[in-house]
């Protein structure tokens, strides 16, 4: 198909928006969490994944943290072991732990590694338990005063992120499944957002990337805010602004800032090529979160 001139200028008028972003990130760590429609809908599988490989070919260093509950239900349904949740964390006895063990690193993990590598990646896949990378204790919680036992799911007590760091900074993607070692080698299931808040924040990481299966954080009439501070977004929370379960992404995107992170996205991963469009175009689709309201460029629009 003949393309017109105007079509082609256009295409490099995009590349030129992208430059200032490709220099400032050069070398830099952008940790992306993996999950939701865009592990399920293949189309946008690919558009996630060529985005990733073309992140690493022009200089910078992506680490992936990947979901998988679908597959874990999946994998439970089919042992007829009955799924439970508790304020969005599943109940996890030890037959469970064994599945989710099973599914996200000999499943899940190994899957986006292959693709990552046919499209000219080159991914290795680990989980928190390799080099005890990702240190837990058993995580507590309560409901309405009562205290609740989850069985086998994590708190992230430490990142032992030197494993990651010289796979990153070398050639390679690093993939992690969301699996954390207890002190007595137990294995945890974590929250795939919690670990990529905790990655990133080990790594120092120039950006935190969060894809979701909404558009961003909205006004009270449902316009998607572009940028937040950390004291808008606490002002947003206490006004029920944000509710519901972008609460706990907003607060992990905070800690992650709050522990030397720069910047911190929550966007649509329903959008084919989504972190080109957030990282690379002046505008971006979703809603950033940061310290300060401070401008890669001039032309950048916060």
């Amino acid at each position: 198909m003949n393309l017109s001139m105007e079509t082609i200028i256009k295409k490099a008028e995009i590349l030129i928006e992208a430059l200032p972003y490709i220099q400032k990130l050069f070398g830099k760590t952008v940790v992306i969490k993996y999950g939701g429609n865009a592990m399920i809908n293949e189309n946008l599988k690919n558009s996630v994944i060529e985005d990733i490989t073309l992140l690493k070919y022009i200089g910078m260093n992506p680490v992936v943290v990947h979901g998988g509950g679908p597959d874990i239900t999946d994998a439970l349904n089919k042992f007829n072991i009955e799924s439970k949740f508790v304020e969005g964390l599943r109940v996890t006895d030890k037959k469970t732990m064994e599945t989710a063990q099973m599914v996200l690193i000999g499943k899940t993990n190994k899957e986006i590694v292959s693709l990552l590598n046919q499209k000219g990646g080159k991914a290795i896949g680990l989980s928190g338990i390799d080099g005890k990378l990702i240190e837990c204790e058993k995580h507590k919680t309560s409901v309405n005063g009562e205290k609740i036992d989850l069985g086998y799911v994590g708190k992230v007590t430490k990142i032992n992120s030197k494993l990651i760091e010289f796979i990153a900074q070398d050639e390679y993607i690093p993939v992690v499944a969301p699996i954390g070692v207890g002190k007595n080698g137990e294995s945890y299931n974590i929250n795939a957002d919690t670990v990529a808040s905790e990655i990133a924040a080990a790594l120092k990481a120039e950006k935190l990337m969060l894809l979701t299966d909404v558009e961003g954080v909205k006004t009270s009439d449902g316009k998607i805010i572009p940028a937040l501070t950390i004291n808008e977004a606490y002002s947003l929370i206490e006004e029920n602004v944000i509710n519901g379960g972008m609460i706990p992404k907003v607060l992990g995107c905070i800690e992650a800032l709050e522990k030397g992170v720069n910047r911190t996205h929550i966007i649509d991963g329903r959008i084919p090529h989504c972190l080109l469009l957030e990282i690379f175009t002046n505008k971006g689709i979703g809603t950033m979160i940061m310290k300060e309201k401070v401008l890669y460029h001039k032309n950048e629009k916060l």
